[in-house]
C-alpha cells in the first residue's frame, strides 16, 4: 500500500536523554517503545471506494466466489500500518528551532527521546542537562545541622528542587514530500562541485531520511576533512523534503560574488598543475609486470596505479626509485570485496615510509591479504610540507613477479659480497680508519691527511660524508629506532609517520602512529568500506572495534552484513522464507537432500514421458493427483497410459487385463492410431512411415507380434508399447536425449521434462537443482 493512502497524526512531548547518543548518524532518533505502540494506534488507512458484492454475485460460480471472499477480506482488513519512510518534525519550545528528522528505533527509555549530534545542534541542545547534586548538610556535636548553610538565620531552604528541568522537545510526525531537487551553498570558498557527486550521494543516503530548509550540512570527505554546507532551496518547496527513495538533483552555488571568484581562482590554480599536465602529477592507470612506469607526482598529490594481474604462484616484488628524494611515499592495498578504498597514507595495507630513495614492497603468495584479491591498487605520494608544493617529483614504478629462493638470495648477498671484497684486496692495500677505503700502502699517508681534512665517518650508519655537504648536515638518526636520512624534510616525515599519535576519523580510536592508523582503518574500523554481499553496495562494514559483537566473530561477516543479511527471501528451490546470510546453508542441505534421493518410476510405456507419481516444478516427488493423474495401477503404467484399458470388473488373476492389452496391440498393428507424429514400431501409422511398401497386416499376421508383449504383461521391468500423444512422446525423446549426455539416469532426465513441460533449458535447471548426478 502506498505511503499516501496512510495518515497519520500523532505527538508527543519528550526530555532529551542526558547521556546522548553519539552513535545515532545524521537526522537519526531513538524513541521509547511506547511511541511504536501509539504511532500504531493513530494510523488509519484509507481505503479506495468499491463496490461490494451485490445481487449480481453467483454463489455457485467457484470463480466468482473466490472473487467475493478476496473482496470481503479487503473490507475486512484492519491491519495497523506506518507510513515509509517515517518522519518527524522536532520543535524546541525554549528557542523555537524546529528540524526534521528520520527514525532509527524504538529503544528509548520511557519519556526520553535520543538526538544525533546534528540534531543537537540544530535544535540549539549543546549539552543534555545532567543531574545537580542536592547540598549536602553535616551534623554538629550537639546534633544540629550544620554546613555551609547558616541554619541560626531566619533562611529559607527549598529542598524538593535539587536538579535542574531537564530539555524537552516536541515531537510530531509528519510526512514529508518526496524532494526532487536540492540546492546547497559552501560556507567556505574552494570547493569542486565536480567532486562532490559520489561523496554528497553516499552520505546522504547512509545518514539522512530528510534535510530541513536553513540547516547547516556537514559532510566527511575522503581525506578527513569536513566541509559545510548550507541547505537553501527545496523543489517541492517547503520546509522540508524526504531523500529517500527519490532521486534528487543537487546544486552548488556559491554563498556571494565574492566567494565565487575566489573559488574560481583556487579551481584555475589547481588547474595549472592538474594531473596529466608539465607541472602536475601523473595521471596513473593500469601497469603490469613486463615494463616499468615513469612518472612524476606533485607534493600533496596521489598517483593511483592499478595492477590487475599477476602470477599467484609467485611473489610480487614492487619497487619505487626516486631520483634524489627520499620522502615519497610507497603505499599498496588489494582491491577485494572487503577492501574497496584507494591506498592513502592513513588507509593502506601495506607501505615503505623509509628515508630511501628506493621503496621496496614483497607480496608472498601466502600473504592472506591477498585472498579474494581481483586486483592490486598502488599509489605513489608525497606527504604535503607547505603550501607551496614545489616541482614534481620524478619516480619509477615497477612490478615483477620473483621466486621465494630469489628474495632469500636478496637478503643473504650483502653480507656475501662484502665478505668476497675482503678477500680480494691484495698485500699492497690498506684500509683507511676513516673512510675504510682501500688504498695503496705508498698512499696512505697523503690520502689520510685529505680524508681527516674533508671526510667524516657516521659512527651510528657507517656512510661517509663530507664535511662541509648538505648531506652531513641534514644527517640524522632517529633516537627511538634504527631509521635515519640526510634531508630535514625526510626526519619530518618519519616523525609524522612512527612517533605521533593520531585519532580515527570515524570513530573514537586513538592511534599511536600513522602505520597504526592504517592498520585499524583496514582491520576493524566501522568507517571502512566494503563491498556487502547482500545488498551489492558499497557501505562501511559498522560495528564496535573494540567490542566487536560474538555473532560476527563466528560468522566471519560484518555488522552491515548481519543486519542487511537478517532481510529474508524466498528460496528459489523449496519456496521457504530463509535470511539472506543463512542461504548460503540453507542450498547445503538441499544438497545434501539431493544426493540421498531415490530416483522416480517411469511409466513402463517406452514412447510416454510421464513419471508414475507425478513431479513438480519446486522437484516434489508424488505430485500425480494436484497434476490431474489417478491413481496407481498394477501394471506400472501411468494414469493416461492405463486409461483406455481400465475397466470397473473384479480381475484377480489379470486374465481380462491380458485380453484387453492384446486386443489394442492388435488394433494398433491393424488400423493404427493415425497420427502424424506417432514413432510407435508397434504401430501401423509409424511402419507405414518407415517402410511405405510394407504390406498391411492381418489379424493372423499381428498375433505372432502381439504373442511375446502379452506374455510379460505381469513382468514390470518388461517394457510396453503404446501410441501416446505428441507432447508426451517428445518429452520422452527430450529425456532420452539428455540421459545420453551421461550425466543423471533417463528416469530423472524422464522428471525433469514432465515438470518443466518439454522446456529444455528449464529442464536442464530443474536437473541441476533436484536430481543427483550419476556417480
Amino acid at each position: 500500500m502506498a505511503a499516501q493512502d496512510i495518515s497519520l497524526a500523532w505527538s508527543g512531548v519528550f526530555k532529551v536523554a542526558a547521556n546522548g547518543n553519539k552513535t545515532l548518524p545524521g537526522d537519526k532518533i531513538v524513541l521509547p517503545q511506547s511511541a511504536l505502540e501509539q504511532l500504531l494506534a493513530a494510523s488509519t488507512v484509507t481505503v479506495n471506494s468499491r463496490t461490494r458484492p451485490g445481487a449480481s454475485f453467483d454463489p455457485f460460480n467457484p470463480y466468482s466466489l473466490a472473487a467475493a471472499r478476496a473482496e470481503q477480506s479487503q473490507w475486512r482488513d484492519t491491519q495497523q500500518q506506518l507510513p515509509h519512510p517515517l518522519t518527524f518534525r522536532l520543535v524546541n519550545s525554549n528557542n523555537g528551532n524546529v528540524v526534521y528528522a528520520g527514525i532509527r528505533e524504538f529503544s528509548a527509555e520511557e519519556g526520553e527521546v535520543g538526538l544525533s549530534s546534528f540534531l543537537l545542534e540544530a535544535l540549539g541542545i549543546t549539552k543534555a542537562p545532567a543531574k545537580s547534586k542536592p547540598t549536602p548538610i553535616t551534623r554538629n556535636d550537639a546534633g544540629s545541622p550544620a554546613s555551609a548553610i547558616d541554619l541560626t538565620e531566619d533562611t529559607t531552604i527549598d529542598l524538593t528542587k535539587d536538579e535542574e528541568e531537564p530539555t524537552r522537545i516536541t515531537v510530531h510526525a509528519k510526512q514529508l514530500p518526496k524532494g526532487t531537487y536540492v540546492r546547497l551553498r559552501p560556507l567556505e570558498a574552494g570547493y569542486n562541485p565536480e567532486d562532490w557527486k559520489a561523496l554528497l550521494e553516499r552520505h546522504l543516503r547512509e545518514n539522512f531520511t530528510t534535510l530541513t530548509n536553513g540547516e547547516i550540512l556537514t559532510v566527511r570527505g575522503s581525506r578527513a576533512e569536513e566541509f559545510q554546507f548550507l541547505i537553501d532551496k527545496f523543489l517541492p518547496e517547503g520546509d522540508g523534503i524526504c531523500v529517500v527513495d527519490t532521486d534528487l538533483e543537487v546544486d552548488i552555488e556559491a554563498l556571494n560574488e565574492e566567494q565565487a571568484r575566489e573559488t574560481l581562482k583556487q579551481i584555475m590554480k589547481k588547474a595549472q598543475k592538474a594531473p596529466g599536465t608539465a607541472e602536475g602529477s601523473s595521471i596513473g592507470g593500469n601497469i603490469d609486470v613486463w615494463k616499468p612506469f615513469d612518472g612524476q607526482v606533485v607534493e600533496g598529490d596521489y598517483v593511483d596505479f592499478e595492477l590487475p594481474s599477476w602470477d599467484r604462484g609467485q611473489a610480487l616484488y614492487i619497487e619505487l626509485t626516486a631520483e634524489d628524494d627520499d620522502d615519497i611515499d610507497l603505499l599498496v592495498s588489494p582491491y577485494s570485496a572487503h577492501q574497496r578504498a584507494r591506498p592513502r597514507e592513513d588507509e593502506h595495507l601495506w607501505s615503505d615510509f623509509s628515508a630511501k630513495s628506493t621503496k621496496k614492497i614483497i607480496l608472498l603468495p601466502s600473504n592472506i591479504g591477498l585472498d579474494g584479491a581481483e586486483s592490486l591498487f598502488i599509489s605513489v605520494h608525497v606527504h604535503k610540507f607547505s603550501e607551496d608544493p614545489g616541482h614534481p617529483r620524478k619516480f619509477i614504478l615497477r612490478a615483477k613477479n620473483v621466486s621465494k629462493e630469489t628474495i632469500l638470495d636478496e637478503s643473504e648477498n650483502p653480507a656475501v659480497i662484502e665478505d668476497e671484497n675482503t678477500e680480494m684486496h691484495s698485500s699492497d692495500e690498506e684500509q683507511c680508519k676513516n673512510c675504510h677505503q682501500w688504498v695503496p700502502k705508498r698512499t696512505m699517508i697523503l690520502h689520510e691527511n685529505f680524508c681527516l681534512r674533508n671526510n667524516i665517518l657516521c659512527p651510528h650508519c657507517g656512510n661517509i660524508f663530507q664535511k662541509k655537504s648538505q648531506e652531513w648536515q641534514n644527517h640524522w638518526h632517529c633516537p627511538h629506532d634504527s631509521e635515519y636520512g640526510n634531508t630535514l624534510r625526510s626526519k619530518q616525515r618519519h616523525d609524522e609517520a612512527f612517533h605521533i599519535s593520531r585519532p580515527c576519523p570515524n570513530c573514537s580510536y586513538q592511534a599511536v602512529n600513522l602505520k597504526d592508523l592504517a592498520v585499524h582503518r583496514t582491520s576493524v574500523c566501522p568507517g571502512k568500506i566494503i563491498l556487502c554481499q547482500f545488498c551489492h553496495l558499497e557501505v562501511p562494514q559498522e560495528g564496535d572495534p573494540f567490542d566487536p559483537s560474538p555473532e560476527a566473530l563466528i560468522t566471519g561477516l560484518t555488522e552491515h552484513e548481519l543486519a542487511d543479511g537478517a532481510r529474508t527471501t524466498e528460496c528459489h528451490l523449496c519456496s521457504k522464507i530463509v535470511r539472506l546470510r543463512d542461504m548460503a546453508t540453507h542450498l547445503k542441505h538441499h544438497e545434501l537432500e539431493k544426493s540421498s534421493r531415490s530416483k522416480p518410476a517411469i511409466c513402463r510405456n517406452v514412447n510416454c514421458g510421464r513419471t508414475l507419481e507425478g513431479v513438480g516444478k519446486n522437484g516434489e516427488i508424488g505430485a500425480a493427483t494436484r497434476m490431474g493423474q489417478g491413481p496407481g495401477n498394477d501394471l506400472g503404467l501411468c494414469s493416461i497410459c492405463f486409461g483406455p484399458l481400465y475397466v470397473s470388473m473384479y480381475d484377480p488373476e489379470g486374465k481380462a487385463m491380458k485380453r484387453r492389452v492384446e486386443r489394442r496391440y492388435v488394433s494398433q498393428l491393424i488400423t493404427g492410431c493415425g497420427k502424424a507424429w506417432c514413432t510407435n514400431e508397434f504401430c501401423k501409422t509409424a511402419r507405414a512411415k518407415i517402410d511405405k511398401s510394407a504390406p498391411a497386416l492381418s489379424t493372423k499376421d499381428a498375433l505372432p507380434l502381439v504373442k511375446p508383449l502379452t506374455d510379460t504383461v505381469n513382468d514390470r521391468s518388461q517394457p510396453m508399447y503404446f501410441c501416446v500423444d505428441e507432447s508426451s512422446q517428445k518429452r520422452r525423446k527430450l529425456a532420452e536425449m539428455l540421459a545420453g549426455e551421461n550425466v543423471y539416469d533417463l528416469e530423472w532426465c524422464v522428471a525433469a521434462c514432465e515438470a518443466e513441460g518439454g522446456n529444455l533449458d528449464k529442464a536442464r535447471q530443474w536437473l541441476q537443482n533436484w536430481a543427483p548426478k550419476k556417480t
